[in-house]
Formats: structure tokens, sequence, C-alpha cells
């Protein structure tokens, strides 16, 4: 792994480390900022300077809309109250659970649009 890669792991952990100390004391605004689409303009910038190839960084920004709002799927056991009676863990493995039926819909969706 060379030192650009390194920087760049360095730089995007903090910013995670960084949101997840702050919910500690202002969930409101870490919850906004973790909102904001963070990995997206980290990874986004990262990848273009380190391949330079604009169509490839259009394509993952494509990619990266589509995936947005397949990845809410996560969410919905968070909303169903039923759900909430099983624990947190019950619920957070649901949620991962439905990311991987959102996976197969990106991938379909990606095919049909190109």
């Amino acid at each position: 792994m060379d030192l650009v890669t390194v920087a760049k792991f360095l730089f995007t952990a903090s910013v995670i480390v960084f949101s997840s100390w702050l919910s500690q004391k202002r969930p409101d605004l870490a919850g906004f900022i973790i909102a904001l689409p963070l990995a997206s303009l980290l990874a986004l910038a990262l990848a273009h300077l380190q391949h330079g190839d604009a169509e490839k960084s259009i394509a993952f920004g494509q990619s990266i809309l589509l995936a947005v709002p397949v990845s809410y799927l996560f969410f919905i056991p968070f909303f169903i109250p039923k759900f909430t009676e099983f624990g947190f863990w019950i619920v957070y493995g649901l949620g991962l659970s439905l990311l991987v039926v959102g996976y197969f819909l990106h991938q379909s969706l990606i095919k049909w649009l190109s």
C-alpha cells in the first residue's frame, strides 16, 4: 500500500471517527454531518485524483446516485414498531439483509440504464 492510499485512509477514517465522537455530544449535528454525502464526495474526488479518468469518475457518480435511494432500505426495519421489540441487533441485521436485496436492485438498475 503506497503513502497516498494510507493518507486517504487516515483522512476518511478521521471524518467517521469525528462524527462518531460528536454523536455523544451533539447527535443532531453528527446526524446531519453523516447524512451529507461525505463518503461520496471524498471517494469521488480521491478516486479521480488517483486515476484521472473523467469517464470512470462520472460512471462512479452515476452509480452512487442510483445506490443512495436503494441504500435507504437499511433503515426500514428501524421504523417498523413491531421489529423494535426484538432489540437493536435484530433490527440492524434485518437492515443489512435488506441491503443485500438493495445490491441486486442496484445492479439491475445499472444494467437497465446502460
